[in-house]
């Protein structure tokens, strides 16, 4: 069975018998997309007679990342995966080019429930791009084309790569290997974001893939593995086991902290990023041993936030 196949059977029936039936099943079911993307793009900072080409340009990455098969797996339109792109153009180049921000997150439903958790939340602040109005938005995984396909695509792999890795262990790693080819690709690209010191250097798409697809790393895709599917997942059947496999979880990302694989450990801190609050809210109810537990492995990894895990520990 697939990845996907496990990933569909998750979200819409848990039992493992049942997961057999859907894999079954999969032949009556359509391709479809893998992506439900909502864009948006911001030109306020821009001045000139621009407007429309923006709104032009918005669509247009609509359409790149809603309607390109990224997988070769079945998606029904339901279990398209919900994500965000917010670009934020600050300064004109030329007449087709321009710099930037984007930002991404993406979202992942918890079994049976209408509660979507975060997934991924990364402002990048090295994009560069042109834009001719009107022509078409093309990507090859082979060859470098352009730098606003490969910006798109490789945030694209990342969004599914970290998906599947939520619902079987590694299983987001053939997706996080299109995107290190994508960074590959881009090598002698004049863009900023594509090499170790380029643009914001260690926060950048180089040391994001690196990172992910780093050994050391491991514990940190095991965890969110564990935290989602074992964890989230099991809570609404069973409250306090899966809070139990959440608290444990964390440990992965101790061990992680600990080593410090390098000094800047941008896939660790991103992981804190989408899940800090989310976690205060889990064990803010928990049992007084199991908060003081967690509350003391997160103040070691996330110093700078102290404050809300003694909050927590007040029920706050």
């Amino acid at each position: 069975m697939d990845n996907h196949s496990l990933q569909k059977g998750i979200r819409q029936w848990f039992f493992p018998a049942v997961l057999v039936i859907i894999s079954f099943l999969r032949s009556t079911c359509t391709y479809g997309q893998e992506l439900h993307c909502n864009v948006s793009i911001s030109s306020q900072k821009i001045q000139g007679s621009y407007q429309e080409k923006f709104k032009t340009l918005q669509q247009a990455v609509y359409e790149f990342m809603n309607n390109t098969v990224w997988t070769n797996n079945v998606f029904d339109v339901n279990e398209r995966i919900e994500c965000t792109m917010l670009i934020n153009l600050t300064e004109q180049i030329s007449s087709d080019q321009f710099k930037g921000t984007i930002q991404i997150q993406s979202r992942r439903p918890v079994f049976n429930t209408t509660y979507n958790t975060t997934m991924f939340n990364f402002l990048d602040n090295d994009f560069m791009f042109t834009y001719v109005e009107f022509q078409p938005l093309e990507f090859n995984e082979a060859t470098f084309l352009n730098n606003l396909t490969s910006v798109l695509a490789f945030y694209a792999y990342i969004i599914i790569g970290l998906d599947y890795d939520s619902f079987s262990l590694n299983g987001g790693t053939p997706y996080f290997q299109k995107a290190e080819q994508i960074v590959n690709n881009a090598q002698n690209a004049v863009e900023p974001g594509w090499k170790p010191f380029s643009g914001s250097r260690n926060k950048n798409r180089y040391w994001l893939i690196q990172n992910i697809l780093d050994s050391k790393y491991a514990p940190v895709r095991e965890f969110t593995y564990r935290y989602h599917r074992l964890g989230l997942d099991v809570m609404e059947r069973e409250l306090n086991m899966g809070r139990a496999e959440i608290a444990n979880s964390l440990k992965l990302l101790q061990k992680v902290y600990r080593a410090k694989p390098d000094p800047y450990m941008l896939f660790l801190t991103l992981v804190l990023d989408a899940k800090r609050d989310e976690i205060v809210n889990i064990f803010s109810k928990s049992f007084p041993d199991e908060k003081t537990r967690v509350s003391v492995i997160m103040k070691e990894i996330d110093p700078a936030n102290s404050q809300k895990y003694d909050n927590m520990l007040k029920g706050q």
